[in-house]
């Protein structure tokens, strides 16, 4: 029997350390790692760590959302792995597919942690919505305001070259183009 261990963590600056040291307690022989969105399926090493399994294998990972963000895509990579004859546990919630209580336990689980996620996306939809109808600057703020055109229009009248406004404004080139266009 040889494990198989993913870990993923959802953008660069977070750390894989938690899992990896997690799943090193159960001395595996291969961990595939990512640092990618759970949302997209299409995750390299996740299909590569799949693909590596073989009959009889344990695919493990510490937490259900490491894995899958949904329970169809959560479902589906179970499906994959038990077509290979493959089992699957999840460390932290103590889930083993091997036993038909293990596979009502994920399939709740599953169902718990979409759930969570649709009403993450709908506060987040709602705060949105208040930000708008209250006027509120959503997004990155422009650098470019009209004073900025306004004093880069000055200095170009005075006779300064472009790369000179460049380093007086901190705009790009582009954009000292755009405010003298």
């Amino acid at each position: 029997m040889t494990i198989v261990a993913y870990a993923r963590v959802s953008s660069t600056g977070q750390s894989l350390d938690v899992q990896l040291e997690k799943i090193g307690a159960l001395k595996p022989s291969k961990v595939f790692q990512e640092k990618l969105s759970g949302v997209d399926r299409d995750r390299p090493e996740l299909q590569k760590a799949i693909e590596y399994c073989r009959e009889g294998d344990v695919f493990v990972v510490t937490k259900i959302d490491r894995l899958a963000r949904s329970t169809r895509d959560l479902l589906n990579i179970i499906h994959e792995l038990s077509a290979k004859s493959v089992e699957f546990k999840v460390l932290d919630q103590s889930i083993d597919t091997t036993t038909p209580t293990g596979k009502l336990t994920l399939g709740i689980l599953a169902s718990v942690a979409e759930f969570e996620n649709n009403i993450r996306k709908e506060r987040q939809a709602d705060g949105i919505a208040k930000a708008r109808r209250d006027g509120k600057q959503l997004g990155r703020h422009p650098k470019m305001t009209e004073d900025t055109i306004q004093t880069i229009r000055a200095l170009r009248s005075e006779g300064l070259m472009i790369k000179d406004i460049i380093q007086q404004t901190g705009m790009s080139k582009a954009s000292v183009y755009r405010a003298l266009a």
